[in-house]
């Protein structure tokens, strides 16, 4: 199995589609806003066309409306790399959600079902107030998870309300993975901060010329769609809607919008970085001939 991770804007589909077309792989999404049927131009889905050219799995297949969850993801991603597999085809992750591909490969805690008022409760307090609560519930999380990150530090208080336990606890039980029983060839890109950093801000204007504030004008539409859901929370949904009820500019909230993907990018930079085992290949290389190269063996 191949995996090609990324920061967003590193070009990730891209090198993807190049190599399922040369290696007859199927593309299988690991990218958390792209799973939304609601995004396709504001997750940076490829292309009816681009996917016309190659397999493509777990793109837009799941209704804004719906809790998702990287543990439902890997349970698809499993049945998808099977079913890949059935076909004498190379199933090739793409994404940059480390969490989807670390549950995936390492497996997932066995947390308990939320109890559904605590789940309620929590998600609907003020940002501030649940990082308080976590703070005194579960300091090592408050101190590890970065306060910008809602949803998890979100997960953290529910869990621990909830079980009673810490959610560190439960990740220490991991069952589930897949990353001893594949023969995995990774790659990382990380491309130079300047070039990844530009490329972010040109793809949020292309964004906002061919189709995302439409897509935003129809998600607010939805009345089964609350301000909670995880779709309502990817990057530059909160900035189109603040233009679209008047309290931003368009430049403003493409701004907005530019500086939350780039702050976004810088961490899943950090994260790729530091994060997945010394001996996975990373290169600063935007040169889809030499990237390919990392898989010679599937060509």
């Amino acid at each position: 199995m191949a995996l090609i991770a990324g920061p967003t804007a590193s070009g990730k589909s891209a090198l993807a589609i190049a190599l399922a077309r040369q290696a007859g792989g199927t593309v299988i999404n690991a990218d958390s806003a792209q799973v939304y049927a609601e995004l396709r131009v504001l997750s940076a889905r490829p292309l009816v066309e681009e996917e016309a050219q190659a397999p493509h799995r777990l793109f837009g297949h799941v209704a804004g409306s719906e809790d998702y969850s990287a543990a439902r993801w890997a349970e698809e991603a499993r049945a998808e790399i099977a079913a890949a597999h059935d076909r004498g085809s190379l199933p090739l992750l793409a994404g940059g959600t480390g969490m989807y591909i670390r549950t995936l490969l390492d497996g997932i805690a066995p947390v308990p079902e939320i109890d559904p008022a605590i789940r309620a409760e929590v998600r609907a307090l003020p940002v501030a107030e649940t990082r308080r609560l976590l703070e005194q519930a579960d300091p090592e999380a408050a101190v590890r998870l970065n306060p910008s990150d809602t949803t998890r530090v979100a997960r953290a208080l529910e869990v621990v309300r909830s079980t009673g336990r810490t959610l560190a606890a439960w990740q220490a039980e991991r069952v589930g993975g897949i990353g001893e029983a594949i023969d995995l060839a990774p790659l990382i890109l990380l491309p130079d901060r300047a070039w990844l950093a530009e490329r972010c801000d040109r793809r949020l204007r292309a964004m906002f010329e061919d189709g995302a504030i439409e897509e935003v004008r129809a998600l607010l539409q939805r009345s089964d769609i609350p301000a909670s859901a995880p779709v309502r929370r990817a990057i530059g949904v909160a900035e189109i809607a603040a233009f679209l009820e008047g309290s931003l500019s368009r430049d403003e909230a493409l701004e907005r919008a530019q500086a939350a993907t780039r702050q976004y990018a810088k961490r899943q930079y950090t994260w790729l970085r530091h994060q997945p085992p010394a001996d996975w290949p990373r290169t600063d290389s935007t040169d889809i001939s030499k990237q390919l190269a990392n898989f010679a063996r599937f060509l």
